[in-house]
């Protein structure tokens, strides 16, 4: 790519591979580095500024790291009826998150940090929206999309791009969102620092 936006060395503070996926896939050069941050969400923090947040310290917690360069936060969660669905705790958690998205709408909710690391330090946050329209699931189909593991380490205890499409009906706004990181997002706010 000729764009100066992608010249510059990109480090992604997450272990996720669906993230790393999508920047492979867009052919964006990077490289990882796992932050260490409290998950813990604030009392009566809403979800969009929870997803900003923890971006946003994911990628500062991250970038003291580095010399130079620009350091990739992000966090997604799952919001159905008022209720933030983060990653289940086990398989009976992730039982309870997929009968309260069988047959309704929820949003998925990804907050996306940027930092510059560097004698002119600057962050940018922003996040993404999309909404998300699941199919009703018998209890014989959440018990065999739990048996698969899939469910496990997945905002909603679901992996749009596994077998999870199975049960969607339909996606109002960004699909990369679902799978955890915004690209076009991304992309706009590099193009900003």
């Amino acid at each position: 790519m000729t764009d100066a936006t992608f010249t510059e060395k990109l480090v992604l503070a997450s272990t996720s591979p669906r993230r790393a996926e999508i920047l492979r896939a867009v052919g964006w050069p990077f490289e990882t580095l796992a932050p260490n941050v409290d998950e813990t969400r604030a009392l009566d923090e809403d979800a969009v500024a929870y997803v900003r947040r923890l971006a946003q310290a994911k990628a500062k917690a991250t970038a003291p790291r580095l010399e130079a360069g620009l350091v990739l936060g992000a966090d997604t969660v799952v919001v159905i009826e008022g209720e933030i669905l983060g990653q289940p705790r086990d398989a009976e958690d992730a039982r309870r998150m997929l009968r309260l998205l069988s047959g309704k709408w929820h949003e998925v909710l990804t907050g996306v940090a940027l930092v510059r690391v560097g004698k002119e330090a600057h962050c940018v946050v922003d996040h993404e929206l999309t909404r998300v329209r699941f199919s009703r699931m018998s209890d014989a189909e959440i018990d065999w999309y739990i048996v698969t593991g899939e469910a496990m380490g997945k905002a909603g205890a679901y992996a749009v791009q596994g077998r999870a499409a199975l049960f969607i009906e339909e996606i109002e706004g960004d699909y990369f969102n679902i799978v955890g990181l915004p690209v076009r997002l991304l992309y706009k706010l590099a193009r900003e620092l």
